[in-house]
């Protein structure tokens, strides 16, 4: 009671003030330093921000590597100016900047797998094997792209259905892009029976993708036999079409063959696997 007594005594209430009054002054001016670094740091780094986000959009770089840029610009930036306000005042920073590389080394080799993703994601931005809209194969899987993410790409299938593709396995595969070109073919095979009529056969496979009008004209469709098989004659018709009006006329030329061949009398053999001889 009586030590208790003593440290709340006017004169220890004075010392303790004064000595907090000489600290306050000593350091004062680093913390008006540090403070003014501080305020004036974050102001130059948005102005650097939407500086480099205006030269990156009058360039026409593509929004997403844009935005990740300048994201990632912005936090460096940041832990730069943090670094160098706890500099100015006083703090070692050889310790700070050792524990911030050892965590970073952890979290690279926890992460591994993301950093391909990443890595992936950078180099499908910058080399754009694709872009948005585009109808590719990849991974086993098709659809039109929808997003394309930093880890993961977005695909839409045919039945509506979202598919996530790492960015990782995604770069480092076979892409097949349908929409590139701007125009596919179908490759259809017909196979008829050896007693059939070829040239009238061939003549009304030929009428059908003629007469189709979204069939393009340039890059001609053609008509021809590819194969002699066990089980008959295979032709294999050819025609060209548009993206968008793709599906419609590879769905549409079967109908129409199997109707006018089955008018004609002519029959469509059934698929038969070939075997290789020799087995």
């Amino acid at each position: 009671m009586e030590n208790l007594n003593q440290i709340i005594a006017p004169n220890y209430i004075n010392s303790y003030t004064a000595r907090f009054i000489d600290i306050l002054i000593e350091y004062s001016p680093k913390l008006v330093s540090a403070l003014l670094i501080l305020f004036i740091g974050l102001y130059v780094i948005r102005f650097i921000n939407r500086l480099i986000r205006k030269i990156m959009v009058s360039r026409d770089l593509d929004p997403t590597l844009s935005k990740f840029l300048a994201d990632i610009l912005l936090w460096i930036l940041r832990v730069l100016l943090f670094v160098s306000v706890i500099d100015k005042l006083g703090i070692g920073t050889s310790s700070f900047v050792a524990i911030l590389g050892a965590a970073g080394l952890a979290v690279g080799l926890s992460l591994q797998g993301s950093l391909s993703n990443f890595a992936g994601g950078m180099l499908i931005i910058l080399f754009k094997p694709f872009r948005v809209g585009d109808t590719i194969e990849a991974q086993g899987v098709t659809g039109t792209v929808s997003e394309i993410q930093i880890f993961v790409t977005k695909l839409i299938n045919g039945n509506n259905q979202t598919i996530f593709v790492p960015n990782g396995a995604l770069s480092n595969g076979n892409i097949i892009n349908y929409s590139v070109a701007g125009t596919r073919r179908a490759d259809l095979n017909f196979t008829i029976p050896y007693n059939a009529d070829l040239k009238t056969t061939k003549e009304i496979l030929f009428n059908i993708v003629n007469n189709d009008s979204r069939v393009l004209k340039n890059p001609e469709p053609s008509v021809e036999v590819v194969a002699l098989v066990d089980n008959g004659v295979r032709i294999a018709v050819r025609p060209w079409a548009n993206n968008s009006d793709y599906s419609n006329v590879y769905a549409d030329t079967l109908e129409q063959a199997k109707l006018q061949l089955d008018q004609a009398g002519i029959d469509i053999q059934p698929f038969v696997k070939e075997s290789s001889i020799g087995q």
